[in-house]
């Protein structure tokens, strides 16, 4: 009674499945992808500490022992930064 052609519904129609499970699984890869990145990110900015930025004074000494300047200049500039000019 109910042979091989019950229910032909033609080429077209798997096409569609076809295309509808490749949708589906997207979706799904996608949204488990996002989840995972969402949580494992950081939350706040503490979470990697900003190192602090030397003043102009331990720049000048780190300039005098790497051999940059001479002590000369580097009294005639210290002097300048601690007069505010």
């Amino acid at each position: 009674m109910y042979g091989w052609d019950y229910g032909h519904v033609g080429p077209g129609a798997w096409i569609l499945m076809g295309l509808g499970m490749l949708l589906f699984w997207s979706v799904v890869v996608v949204g488990v992808v996002m989840l995972v990145r969402y949580f494992s990110a950081p939350t706040t900015s503490a979470a990697r500490p900003v190192p602090p930025v030397d003043g102009p004074e331990q720049i000048l000494k780190d300039r005098l022992a790497r051999g940059e300047i001479d002590v000369d200049e580097y009294r005639s500039r210290m002097s300048t930064i601690r007069a505010g000019a």
